[in-house]
């Protein structure tokens, strides 16, 4: 029997949900949890998938946990809580392409990729989705640079590190764009205000008008 969860790296915790899974199949919850957090320590504060292959006449079970989600992972290693949710528009975060190898990297055994290029490619189409810039370019640039061979030499390298230097370059072109994001942002919200007033206003006229008593009948 195969029991699917989608555990809390290192932190997983009972609950009817967890209850209503393991309930028929009959093994120990505690045990459970305990084993569960032991195998997935490593990925503390992440979602990880795990599958319980479980003997229902011995109670026996065997745990094999996946590496989370690429943005998950994508999440962890930027410091980032979450995505833009308006790619085109917010920037939440600026990676180095060795930060995506290192992404690639965790993420590839468990990827349909035949090898770590494709899988680089991949984690960056989520950057796109999440709206993260990559190398100071946006991430469907890098896209077209990967398939180009510019990175060939990082990533078949399998470089993870990113250079102190360029990593503070990075992260003081990253605090320019988010400078100008919160100042697009205030004045689009400066506007609504202004149109919300306008609007308002205007109400508050309409029932002024309204309320103004009308020529005495001769």
């Amino acid at each position: 029997m195969k029991i699917k969860i989608l555990a809390e790296g290192g932190n997983m915790s009972p609950g009817p949900a967890l209850s209503q899974k393991l309930g028929p199949a009959g093994i120990n919850m505690g045990q459970v949890i305990s084993k569960v957090n032991e195998a997935t320590k490593d990925f503390k504060g992440l979602k990880v998938p795990v599958e319980l292959d479980v003997d229902t006449a011995t109670k026996q079970f065997e745990i094999k946990v996946f590496s989370p989600p690429v943005s998950e992972l994508l999440k962890k290693e930027l410091g980032i809580e979450k995505g833009s949710g308006e790619q085109e528009k917010i920037k939440v975060a600026n990676a180095s392409i060795e930060q995506i190898i290192s992404v690639a990297k965790t993420k590839f055994p468990n990827m349909l990729c035949n090898d770590l290029k494709a899988a680089v490619k991949s984690v960056v189409g989520t950057c796109v989705s999440l709206g993260i810039l990559i190398e100071n370019k946006p991430a469907t640039e890098i896209e077209q640079e990967i398939e180009q061979g510019k990175y060939d030499k990082e990533i078949q390298e399998e470089r993870t590190e990113t250079p102190a230097e360029k990593k503070a370059e990075l992260d003081k072109y990253f605090s320019k764009i988010r400078s100008e994001q919160e100042k697009i942002k205030k004045q689009e919200e400066s506007v609504k205000e202004a149109e919300a007033a306008k609007k308002e206003k205007s109400a508050a006229a309409g029932k002024e008008s309204e309320n103004k008593p009308g020529p005495a009948n001769k």
